[in-house]
């Protein structure tokens, strides 16, 4: 029997071309006496930060759309999505644009049929199997199975959202998909990485300090730019600044970061290494754009368990805790995307009031690998 080829669909500003950088690049050109825009003022795709309306203005303009730069590995990266499934581009551009647009995805990925392409900003009534965006607005009213969030500098105002960091990391999330999770059980007998996935106050954070207070199970420390709470030690977590977090990760220390409730998280290899060589289990409460990222890494060594608990539970859990208002709402808001995210997980355990029965649960699931 012919398996099914699974039909993802592909953003293309920002996701396959360069679009914001671009404008930020040619704004400092056009203003060289002012000081230099950077991509961290772009906070949404709206006419917002310095020269909002000339950058809007910029993407209607068929000559920004011909000369956009293609994002470095985006040829090589569609290329090996369209052996694995049916791509298609979904694309928003001005009617002006519109054959600018056609022309140079022809061109450049000669490989996806021109009938593949997709024109128009009714982005919502498109129903693929999986839909890669860098627009946090098209991800929410998505109605594909699994949309996908790319994360990019302004699309951290959700939180919870099924989200990749990389091509690399999409690709073998398509993969999980088209294989219906189909690989190998993981094993973490001789080490490896427990992922802890699941929503806001479904008990990630006790229930790994409960395992790591077991033998063979240890917490790597993880790097967040989050204010420490009252409840916490320092050694929770690596609190460190945003601008230390930013060089950091464009030096290269990371090998996933995410942002939640619009704090930045990341965690090291260097970190991580140590544990899984010495046969103990890296265990760390993350969200599924991190997990995502391990779980390529370290493939069938890496468990992502999801935690779900009761919603009235998980929300009383949240406003009991030490945070501001507005990170409160935005935990509560982001409750029916992370709920989404048990469908990617290796596993599910269903977590009360007892955090001993949730360790107990994850123990057994251990030793059956």
């Amino acid at each position: 029997m012919r398996k099914y080829r699974i039909r993802i669909g592909l953003d293309v500003d920002d996701t396959l071309y360069e679009c914001n950088s671009y404008a930020v690049t040619i704004l400092n050109q056009r203003h060289p006496d002012e000081e230099p825009m950077k991509i961290e003022e772009i906070k949404s795709w709206s006419a917002c930060g310095r020269h909002g309306e000339e950058r809007l203005a910029l993407y209607a303009d068929p000559e920004f759309v011909r000369t956009q730069p293609i994002t470095p590995g985006a040829q090589e990266f569609v290329k090996k999505l369209a052996e694995i499934a049916d791509v298609f581009f979904v694309t928003a551009v001005p009617a002006g644009c519109m054959s600018a647009r056609a022309l140079r995805l022809v061109q450049d990925f000669p490989e996806i049929p021109p009938r593949n392409i997709i024109m128009g900003t009714r982005k919502d009534i498109i129903a693929l199997d999986i839909m890669l965006d860098d627009g946090s607005h098209n991800i929410s009213s998505s109605r594909a199975a699994y949309p996908v969030l790319f994360r990019k500098p302004w699309n951290t105002d959700l939180s919870g959202l099924l989200s990749v960091n990389s091509y690399d990391d999409f690709l073998h999330f398509c993969e999980m998909v088209r294989d219906s999770f189909a690989e190998n059980f993981p094993s973490l007998g001789n080490g490896g990485v427990l992922c802890l996935v699941g929503p806001s106050g479904s008990s990630k954070t006790e229930i790994a300090s409960g395992l790591t207070e077991l033998g063979g199970f240890e917490k790597p420390l993880t790097s967040t730019t989050r204010p420490r709470r009252n409840t916490e030690g320092e050694e929770a977590y690596r609190f460190i600044s945003e601008e230390q977090f930013v060089r950091e990760m464009k030096a290269g220390r990371y090998i996933e970061t995410t942002v939640y409730s619009g704090y930045h998280f990341g965690t090291s290899k260097q970190d991580i290494d140590p544990i899984v060589d010495r046969g103990n289990i890296a265990v760390i409460p993350i969200d599924i754009c991190g997990a995502i990222t391990l779980k390529n890494l370290y493939r069938d060594r890496a468990m992502l368990v999801f935690t779900r608990r009761d919603r009235s539970a998980a929300i009383k859990s949240i406003i009991g805790r030490d945070i501001d208002i507005e990170d409160k709402t935005r935990r509560i808001m982001s409750l029916d995307f992370e709920y989404r995210n048990s469908e990617v997980c290796d596993v599910e355990i269903n977590v009360g009031d007892d955090i001993k029965a949730a360790i107990n649960q994850i123990l057994e699931l251990i030793r059956q690998t």
